[in-house]
Parts: structure tokens; C-alpha cells; sequence
């Protein structure tokens, strides 16, 4: 029986993205089926391996340098589309780097970060398809690595992770997603807006776990969670949320009424 931390290392490694969500759909329903092994303990050596595995394409540029997004424009709308599976590209290696790189947590620990990469490569697969049924897919335009670099800053701590991974760069989508979904109601495109509805409703779920283990880390070391994430944020450099915020789904996701107002603070 093959173990599921193990597993999830080595499909973090594969390079081609199809094969990766192939290798993790697998996964996943062989845990559903109870075929796979949980080692709480096991520690790796991955000295060999290039961690995350991804495509030669899309080349990884800064920030200022990714395309700029139209909505007046196919090639404008494409780029914004792209940007969209870059991400949730990236949420499936974190979600797999989130199982196997940190040991001694509860078993829900990792059947929750399994279930978000199993969701990650479903909407991955949603937004590549679309990018191929017009044209374009992934790795037609330049990206960047914003969000798998705070993965790295975090890999020696799992409660900076839980605060700065899911409840920091990923919590942005409960903000933007509305706001790109209602431009697509705004131009008609009936798919686009199909799928933005499946993906946000996924996200709440998904910050949601990261408030919940981020949480359970401070109550088991006896940490205030607002004041720790203040703390974790300058220590890791971590990027200024602004607003305006979808406090609506932010409850939803885990955050408490503290923790709102002291967003509303920072953005003042």
C-alpha cells in the first residue's frame, strides 16, 4: 500500500501539469477508498528532486512584467484567463507541499490539504480547457511566482504557512473573484462566469481550512492569532492585503470579527 505524504511528494515533482492532476485525481479517490497509508511521522530526503514540478511554459517573470489584463480585447480576456489557471496551478503544489512537507499533525490535517489539491486541479483543468477551446493554454503568456515563493519563505514553519499561505495570498481571491466574475456577467460570457462561480465557492472552503489548522496551532501553543499574524506578516515579508474586501465571504472562510477590524485598520 502506497503512503499518502510519499505520494504527495513525488506528484509535487512531476513537471507536465496534465499528468500532475492525472496522478492526484488517483490519489485522491484511492484515499476515498481507503487504499492509501498515512505515516504522521515520516520525514524525506528530496534532495534530488526540483520542487515544485512545473512546465517549461509559462517562464516565470516579476510581477510588473506579467501581461496586462483587457477585457476589450480575446488576447486581453485570454491573458486574464491565464493568470487564473497560473494560480490555481500553484494552489495544487501548495496544497501537495502543505501534506507532505510538515509531520505530527492530526490525520484531518492532511485529508483537508488533500481535498484542496483535489479541488485546485479541478478548477485547473476547468480554466486550461476553456484556454484550449479558443486557442490559447497554459503557458501561452509569462507568469509569476508570487505565491509559491511565500510557500518557500514558510517551509520551516507550519503556522507561518497556515497564516500567510491560504489566510494571506490565497484569501485575495474571496476579494478579486467577484469582481472579475461580474466583468464576464457584464460581456455575457456564460461559461466564464460558471466557472468563477464553482471556484470561489471552493475558496471559502479553502481559506477556511487555513484559518482552521492556523488556529489550532495557536491554541495548542497558547498563541493570540491576531497578534501572532501581525508578527508573521513582518517577519516573512509578507504582502499588505487591501481592500475593498468581501467581508461576507471572509466570515465564511474563519475570520473572526478581530480579525476583520484589524484588516479594516491596516487599509487605513
Amino acid at each position: 500500500m502506497v503512503e499518502l505524504r510519499d505520494t504527495a511528494l513525488a506528484i509535487l515533482a512531476i513537471v507536465d501539469a496534465q499528468s500532475k492532476v492525472d496522478r492526484l485525481q488517483q490519489l485522491f479517490e484511492d484515499y476515498q477508498q481507503q487504499r492509501i497509508a498515512l505515516d504522521l511521522s515520516r520525514t524525506f530526503e528530496f534532495a534530488n528532486l526540483s520542487l515544485p514540478g512545473r512546465p517549461e511554459r509559462p517562464a516565470l517573470v516579476a510581477p510588473k512584467l506579467v501581461p496586462k489584463r483587457k477585457m476589450d480585447t480575446v488576447d486581453g480576456r485570454a491573458i486574464l484567463w491565464h493568470s487564473l489557471a497560473h494560480i490555481e496551478f500553484n494552489a495544487i503544489n501548495l496544497a501537495l507541499d502543505a501534506i507532505w512537507r510538515f509531520p505530527n499533525l492530526p490525520e484531518d490535517y492532511y485529508k483537508d490539504w488533500l481535498k484542496v489539491a483535489q479541488e485546485e486541479s479541478y478548477h485547473f483543468e476547468l480554466l486550461s480547457n476553456y484556454l484550449t477551446g479558443i486557442g490559447y493554454g497554459y503557458g501561452s503568456f509569462d507568469a509569476h511566482n508570487s505565491l509559491w515563493e511565500m510557500v518557500e519563505k514558510t517551509k520551516n514553519d507550519p503556522l507561518a504557512r497556515m497564516a500567510l499561505v491560504p489566510r494571506t495570498m490565497e484569501s485575495r481571491g474571496l476579494d478579486a473573484l467577484p469582481l472579475i466574475r461580474k466583468r464576464f456577467i457584464q460581456i455575457n460570457d456564460k461559461e466564464m462566469t460558471s466557472i468563477l462561480e464553482v471556484i470561489l465557492n471552493d475558496e471559502v472552503g479553502h481559506v477556511e481550512i487555513g484559518n482552521r489548522w492556523f488556529n489550532y496551532l495557536c491554541d495548542k501553543d497558547g498563541i493570540d492569532p491576531v497578534d501572532i499574524y501581525s508578527k508573521l506578516v513582518v517577519q516573512y515579508k509578507a504582502p499588505t492585503l487591501r481592500g475593498p474586501f468581501n467581508i461576507e465571504a471572509r466570515r465564511a472562510a474563519g475570520f473572526t470579527d478581530r480579525e476583520l477590524e484589524a484588516l479594516a485598520i491596516t487599509n487605513n
